[in-house]
């Protein structure tokens, strides 16, 4: 059985909205944003995204007791994260969305990592690294907080080969991505006037499963 946890945190960035959040890049995570705090449902499995993700959508409801026609705002994890995992959250995101008739607000995962970090003492100049699978990592570098709150990238989410990467003192290695802090983040952009990121997953590279290429001609 899958083990699902719940948590509850103050976001006071939140004002009158009210946000879902959505992110399958790194476990399954949800977090439903209203009244000036988050509740977030994850679960830590790597692999039963699909199977999860509903019930925790309607869990996120049901522990903020609000109904999901209240959302106002939709929140999208776009990775980096492997391709079957993290589509299954984006796809969600933009069915609800589609159906409230609302625009998709994406994000990167990793900044809900570095501003969780940071505004729990993490030092500036921290990294958070993801294991990428087939001997890769997904990194992404911050220099700390930048004006509005948010983390400032110093290096956009890139792959590193395992066998070549160095250790630094101040990483993060997350055994999810925590999806109340995209809600704080989205919160924050949006009464800051800051952009959102491209509405594309960043994969980072091509997918396991490749369409078999067309087969070559026989020559007589």
């Amino acid at each position: 059985m899958t083990a699902i946890e719940v948590r509850s945190v103050a976001a006071p960035e939140l004002g009158e909205r009210v946000i879902l959040a959505i992110d399958t890049s790194l476990g399954t995570s949800v977090a439903v944003g209203a009244g000036g705090r988050v509740v977030e449902v994850s679960s830590d499995d790597p692999r039963g995204h699909a199977e999860v993700i509903g019930a925790l959508i309607a869990r996120a409801f049901a522990e903020i007791r609000i109904p999901a026609a209240s959302v106002t705002h939709v929140v999208a994890g776009m990775g980096p994260g492997p391709f079957t995992g993290l589509r299954v959250g984006i796809a969600a995101a933009h069915a609800f969305a589609l159906g409230r008739g609302l625009s998709i607000l994406p994000l990167v995962s990793h900044d809900a990592v570095a501003l969780e970090q940071l505004e729990a003492g993490a030092p500036a100049g921290i990294r958070v690294v993801q294991d990428a699978k087939r001997r890769e990592l997904f990194v992404t570098e911050y220099t700390g907080l930048d004006w509005a709150g948010a983390p400032a990238r110093r290096a956009e989410p890139h792959l590193r080969q395992r066998e070549s990467y160095e250790s630094v003192v101040n990483e993060v290695w997350p055994d999810r991505v925590p999806a109340a802090s995209l809600v704080r983040l989205a919160a924050r952009r949006l009464a800051s006037g800051a952009p959102f990121e491209p509405d594309q997953a960043l994969y980072l590279r091509l997918p396991d499963v490749m369409q078999p290429k067309a087969p070559k001609p026989v020559t007589p």
